[in-house]
């Protein structure tokens, strides 16, 4: 059964030869009914063309990968991201932007904020800025210090 199992392995495995020169050992060292699985996300969600640019999606994954102390995914999805066009600017951000959200979700849990009360602040904040500050360029809203 298990020769039966890495056998069928080997399309796969043949399919990130072509895209990445070799099959990485820790692929190898997965349990060869995870892998199928695995490699579709892989393949058709992070590395295909999906409606968030691929630059984007590893950008989250790097800012994820700072919030789970992962060094593995951390240098993974870095790379990935300078292959789609990240700049080192732009990686520092995303790893600031991650440290931001996790800096302030860990005080408002240790704090225990009372969710419905964010939430209606946070709405409420949204809705006053979309109303009064509409001009929006290249995804950043001009406030009057920016303007």
């Amino acid at each position: 059964m298990a020769t039966e199992l890495k056998t069928d392995l080997k399309p796969i495995f043949d399919e990130m030869r072509q895209l990445f020169g070799q099959v990485p050992s820790w692929v190898k060292d997965m349990p060869p009914s995870a892998v199928s699985g695995f490699w579709s996300v892989m393949r058709d969600f992070q590395l295909a063309e999906t409606r968030i640019p691929n630059k984007y999606k590893e950008l989250i994954g790097l800012g994820v990968s700072g919030a789970t102390r992962c060094k593995y995914c951390a240098l993974f999805h870095t790379e990935a991201a300078r292959m789609f066009g990240a700049t080192d600017e732009e990686i520092a951000e995303a790893s600031m932007m991650a440290a931001h959200t996790m800096g302030a979700s860990t005080f408002l849990n240790a704090q225990q904020i009372d969710y419905e009360t964010f939430r209606k602040e946070t709405l409420d904040m949204v809705a006053f800025a979309r109303q009064h500050q509409p001009q929006q360029t290249a995804g950043r809203i001009e406030t009057k210090a920016h303007a």
